[in-house]
């Protein structure tokens, strides 16, 4: 397993899902964990997680949209455990009503893009010179697979704060390469998380997605969070600026219309 022993890792969305998995596995290779949650007891719950088996790890409460608590936050962590080298910038929203241009509520796309794309940008905006002061790091942004190709169930905010999120991290990569920050963008397939089994709880809804990927089947968090880690650890010193894809094969596949 890559070490992150003497690293401090902060991760937004870390209450459930690849979040959470992330937290968990980063923990166990020597990182100390902050975790940045909106939801109070979801983010205990990581926590109290991490602790249990050992680990180091804390809680920030925040709304990644919102400036001043994220620059409280990063600022906590960092006074908290010395310094910041690992940025994990995840959380997201995927709410009804988020579906084509012309049906999609404006309410609805300002609420994605706040979230999904201003998020991912107010924590690099307050990681990067945390960062900086701590000698360098590795910055990784959630993007989605849906951000290089369109999806198969029309999401338009969710696809264009993910285009958002992958575009931005390639300009951050070249901004800060020579400066020893690290940035990628993770491009998950559809994943077993919460968010979207309930998306997903219409079979139809559900086998459309399926025949869209090679492997059959769901990724689980715990097998994104060990993209994560790679990102996260120095196995992935000369990665940066990468649209790096764990999705089952489904970009790399042709599938019929339906």
């Amino acid at each position: 397993m890559q070490s992150l022993a003497g690293k401090t890792a902060f991760i937004t969305g870390a209450g459930s899902g690849i979040g959470r998995q992330s937290a968990i596995l980063m923990a166990k290779s020597g990182a100390r964990i902050v975790v940045c949650e909106r939801d109070e007891q979801a983010g205990q719950e990581t926590v109290a997680a991490i602790v249990g088996e050992g680990g180091s790890a804390s809680l920030v409460v925040a709304d990644v949209s919102d400036d001043s608590q994220m620059r409280s936050a990063v600022d906590t962590a960092c006074s908290r455990n010395g310094g910041l080298h690992v940025l994990f910038n995840n959380a997201g929203i995927f709410p009804d009503g988020d579906g084509s241009p012309v049906d999609t509520p404006l309410d609805i796309w300002e609420w994605v893009i706040d979230v999904n794309l201003k998020g991912v940008f107010l924590g690099c905006k307050y990681g990067i010179p945390a960062m900086l002061e701590s000698g360098g790091g590795s910055i990784i942004n959630t993007a989605s697979f849906v951000a290089v190709m369109g999806a198969a169930t029309s999401q338009i905010a969710y696809t264009a704060s993910k285009g958002g999120v992958l575009a931005m991290t390639r300009e951050i990569a070249v901004e800060y390469a020579r400066q020893g920050i690290r940035a990628n963008a993770l491009c998950p397939g559809p994943v077993r998380t919460p968010l979207l089994e309930e998306f997903l709880s219409d079979p139809e809804v559900k086998a459309r997605r399926l025949v869209h990927i090679p492997m059959g089947r769901l990724a689980e968090a715990e097998e994104i969070a060990s993209a994560v880690l790679f990102l996260a650890s120095d196995a992935s010193a000369y990665v940066t600026g990468t649209t790096f894809l764990v999705d089952g094969g489904i970009t790399a596949s042709y599938v019929t219309p339906e």
